[in-house]
């Protein structure tokens, strides 16, 4: 099979995964602190990742290496999931989606910076088209917000995209989930340590619903996501698999239309297929 197809199906599974995380994190924030939620989160995720680690023998990466473990743990383990959890306190779920349409072109810049990647000036047309495309849908969809979240999420989508680059340049040597395991093990001790810092000061208040939002941005969000994400970037190009991620929001607002019963307007469907077009584009002319 093709590895770029088989890059652009792995980095399409990565996205669904990762488009449940906001909501999930929207929910979990209701009854964790932001810090504690990001730090459980990393410590769950890393404990499975060195089980896997070590069920499968895998060596240690090269010293050469611990630096762009450490810029993958610094932004996808530590800065995205703590910038959005502070970010989510003060604005809504939907109001968050309007700037992962920006994430996209963040993980396509840092590819041309860290991965040496060279798109065509078309690439830039669909992508630029795609980020205002979804952007704008979602800031009309988007009810209230603040400046400090709105900042917060700015922050957080450039930090994103460094991560995801860094790490897909990474696991053209070592593997996506390898390259997610050593990040979040580097981030162990911190993250830790952080936990038992900010430990509540009971659990039998947190609801179920609670509970489950940490489950899935631990194990999914945290773990499985990068598994099939980072080896889509590998495989298919991080510019240009990269662009996938501007069916997130799109997704995120039909999870929650189906969980929060939302109505899914007119507008969605048609800037859906607006943004299925510059995907295509960008994919051909990347």
């Amino acid at each position: 099979m093709d590895h770029k197809l088989t890059g652009w199906g792995s980095g399409f599974l990565g996205v669904l995964i990762f488009s449940g995380s906001l909501p999930a994190t929207r929910v979990a924030v209701a009854d964790f602190a932001p810090l504690f939620l990001t730090s459980a989160r990393a410590v769950i995720a890393a404990l499975l990742g060195l089980l896997c680690l070590l069920a499968l023998r895998q060596t240690r990466p090269d010293r050469r290496d611990l630096g762009a473990l450490a810029v993958v743990a610094l932004g996808v383990v530590i800065g995205f999931p703590l910038l959005t959890a502070l970010a989510l306190q003060s604005i809504p779920a939907a109001r968050s989606i309007v700037f992962i349409g920006l994430l996209p072109l963040a993980t396509a810049i840092f590819g041309v910076i860290r991965g040496g990647e060279r798109p065509k000036p078309a690439f830039w047309l669909f992508s630029l088209l795609g980020a205002a495309t979804v952007s704008g849908f979602a800031w009309s969809q988007g009810a209230g917000g603040a400046l400090r979240g709105d900042l917060l999420m700015l922050a957080a989508i450039v930090i994103c995209g460094l991560g995801y680059a860094e790490g897909a340049t990474l696991s053209r040597r070592l593997g996506g989930w390898q390259v997610i395991s050593w990040a979040l093990l580097i981030a162990l001790p911190a993250m830790a340590g952080l936990a038992m810092l900010t430990w509540p000061e009971t659990l039998s208040t947190v609801s179920g619903p609670g509970w489950i939002g940490l489950g899935y941005v631990a194990l999914f969000s945290m773990m499985l996501g990068f598994v099939f994400w980072y080896r889509g970037l590998a495989l298919g190009g991080i510019s240009q698999v990269g662009q996938l991620q501007l069916l997130q929001p799109f997704f995120g607002l039909l999870l929650a239309a189906l969980l929060l019963n939302e109505p899914i307007a007119w507008q969605m469907v048609a800037c859906t297929g607006i943004t299925v077009l510059c995907v295509a584009g960008a994919k051909r002319f990347a």
